[in-house]
């Protein structure tokens, strides 16, 4: 069974930093383009960053230079490391695996304010 659950949020002040991961079951993340969304009260959910089995990246503009993806194979754990939080962030985030459109996790919460 294929299973994505997401950890890490929180309540974080303006300019600080927070680190998501995402825990992956019943598939190996290595082989699959993986990818991090977030959806803030009242909008749409948007993508926020992509890596490829490659390791090739992709971030939306709103996050360029602050938020890194990356992977941790042995893990079978995704990441997302932001930096330089702006309370426009706040939303939850979710981890996705493309080839498993179907398969959301719950979710994790990140709220930044003073």
């Amino acid at each position: 069974q294929v299973q994505l659950v997401e950890s890490g949020g929180g309540l974080v002040q303006p300019g600080g930093s927070l680190r998501l991961s995402c825990a992956a079951s019943g598939f190996t993340i290595a082989a699959y383009t993986m990818r991090w969304y977030r959806q803030a009260p009242g909008k749409e959910r948007e993508l926020v960053a992509n890596i490829t089995p490659i390791r090739t990246t992709y971030y939306a503009d709103s996050v360029k230079g602050r938020f890194t993806i990356s992977r941790d194979n042995t893990k079978n754990t995704l990441y997302l490391q932001m930096n330089n939080l702006k309370p426009e962030d706040t939303a939850i985030y979710y981890c996705h695996a493309p080839g498993f459109p179907e398969v959301w996790g719950q979710g994790a919460l990140v709220t930044v304010s003073s």
